[in-house]
């Protein structure tokens, strides 16, 4: 009860930010969350201006959070009755990062191949067995300009997203983050050409992770087209080089002009603070 009422009590003494768009990373401890608790949860997030609510997977390695009839699902249903959106992810592969490490040329290219294919079947399960009504899709893979810096291995990767976008019935949201590796106008090309495949792409502004200086992040973010949306870091990282992730909640730097904005994650957000735990999975 004193955790349903700090929710309430939360919501109701923060701004609400009109049609916000809000990612959510399920992790398994989030499956010790009530429903009441769920419901509650939800109802904070519309409050505070929540319109959609961007899934980061559905699957993770081998936990599916449960299946069709698991604590996910459930919990996702009850967004979608207090008035959220779905955008809901795909598979995710646990040693994705650690993959593109070690992986190059042809490699690289058969790697996605087969993770796109993991993600299809994801997407053809959900469809059949979750039974839940989306506007979109989300492909955890995210992308940056280290790994795809080869202009061979975009077009490689624009071949298999325009097949992979074809058998989808909802547009498919993705979305990058800039590693120096490409300059700011050809960054802004490539995630152009992308959305030019009728994808929702998102560019992660940086500013929790702090690894480019903030006058680098910018000249990005200022050489984005129009069309490539920004997601915005509500957390500043703690964790050093070799650690295991950890953030602490921060205010996300809002007010990206022409860009659509998504906030990164929920689980940062103060009225969320006392259900969702920060731990990692």
């Amino acid at each position: 009860m004193r955790t349903l009422l700090a929710i309430c009590l939360i919501a109701l003494c923060l701004p609400a930010q009109a049609d916000q768009r809000l990612f959510y990373q399920p992790l398994n401890r989030d499956a010790n969350v009530t429903p009441a608790q769920w419901q509650q949860l939800w109802r904070a997030t519309v409050a505070q201006g929540g319109k959609t609510l961007i899934v980061q997977w559905s699957a993770y390695g081998d936990s599916d959070f449960g299946g069709a009839q698991g604590w996910l699902a459930s919990s996702l249903r009850q967004a979608r009755e207090q008035g959220l959106e779905l955008v809901l992810g795909l598979y995710m592969d646990p040693a994705y990062y650690q993959r593109l490490e070690e992986l190059d040329g042809e490699g690289l290219n058969s790697y996605f191949k087969a993770q796109l294919g993991r993600s299809l079947t994801q997407y053809q399960q959900l469809k059949a067995d979750w039974a839940l009504p989306v506007s979109g899709w989300y492909l955890p893979l995210e992308l940056d300009d280290l790994h795809f810096r080869d202009p061979a291995r975009r077009d490689a990767l624009y071949r298999q997203l325009q097949a992979f976008n074809r058998q989808l019935d909802k547009p498919l949201h993705l979305s990058s983050f800039s590693a120096g590796q490409l300059s700011p106008r050809v960054n802004g090309a490539w995630l152009a050409q992308l959305a030019s495949l009728g994808l929702t792409v998102w560019w992660q502004d940086g500013a929790g992770t702090a690894r480019l200086a903030p006058v680098v992040r910018q000249s990005y973010e200022q050489a984005l087209p129009c069309q490539v949306g920004i997601v915005r870091e509500a957390f500043r990282q703690v964790s050093q080089a070799g650690q295991a992730f950890r953030a602490e909640p921060a205010e996300p730097a809002l007010g990206g002009g022409c860009h659509a904005e998504a906030v990164f994650a929920l689980r940062y957000r103060p009225w969320a603070k006392a259900v969702l735990k920060l731990d990692a999975l």
